[in-house]
């Protein structure tokens, strides 16, 4: 690989970080506000919706379509590198809504002090409960991703994209739920229609990223002369 292709590499590789860590970072900060879904009409589970669903679901698959895609290309290490840099970059955020928080707000101020905390207030104790969820649910998508690529010699990117998502959202769905009831920011009759409909939700958008991967991965493919299974090492 020419230099002037290692530097393109690199650049595109920190694009897709900067994509994945917004998409993080968004995700926590959103996450209260709640709709329905209801491709089925109204159902209930257990006596709960079964389709209420936090908008902080809807940037987040972003996120796994993105390691997957960095696995493709670039490998385990620098995939794994930039879902610790989400984690640092979502703390980072939580500290500065922190500081927000504790200056008080002038009379003239569009938001006064009780809306702000309103929406932001529960924020941390949230981030937390997604964080350990996150690095649970990441750092299995990348190990399971691997796995089937190593398996099945980098053929079959179908299979691996979408196994190693089904198994890594579901453990992030129930793990962030399960927290946030634990924690008393969520009540406890809504844990089995919010992890059964997060994670239904969820699926459906690993299906639906699925053709955007085979895009992105062929155009990289092409750009860079990689065979099936070849990766770029941006360190070399």
């Amino acid at each position: 690989m020419t230099k002037k292709d290692k530097k393109l590499a690199y650049r595109i590789y920190l694009y897709l970080g900067a994509l994945f860590i917004t998409s993080l970072v968004v995700s926590n900060l959103i996450f209260q506000k709640f709709f329905y879904w209801n491709p089925f009409g109204k159902i209930e589970l257990f006596g709960a919706p079964l389709f209420e669903i936090s908008v902080g679901v809807l940037p987040y698959p972003v996120t796994f379509l993105i390691t997957d895609l960095i696995s493709e290309i670039f490998g385990k290490k620098k995939a794994n590198q930039i879902v610790t840099a989400g984690i640092f970059a979502s703390f980072f955020s939580m500290g500065f809504i922190y500081i927000s928080d504790a200056v008080p707000a002038i009379p003239s101020s569009p938001i006064d002090d009780a809306l702000f905390k309103k929406v932001f207030a529960l924020s941390p104790v949230a981030v937390l409960a997604s964080m350990i969820a996150y690095l649970c649910a990441q750092y299995v998508d990348i190990a399971i991703y691997h796995f089937w690529k190593k398996l099945t010699k980098g053929k079959y990117l179908w299979l691996r994209n979408n196994f190693s998502t089904f198994l890594s959202q579901f453990i992030d769905t129930f793990t962030v739920v399960g927290l946030l009831c634990i924690f008393g920011i969520l009540p406890w009759n809504l844990f089995y229609g919010l992890v059964i409909s997060g994670f239904i939700f969820k699926i459906f958008i690993a299906f639906l990223d699925t053709p955007f991967l085979y895009f992105f991965v062929y155009l990289l493919r092409k750009r860079f002369k990689l065979a099936i299974g070849e990766e770029i090492d941006l360190e070399a």
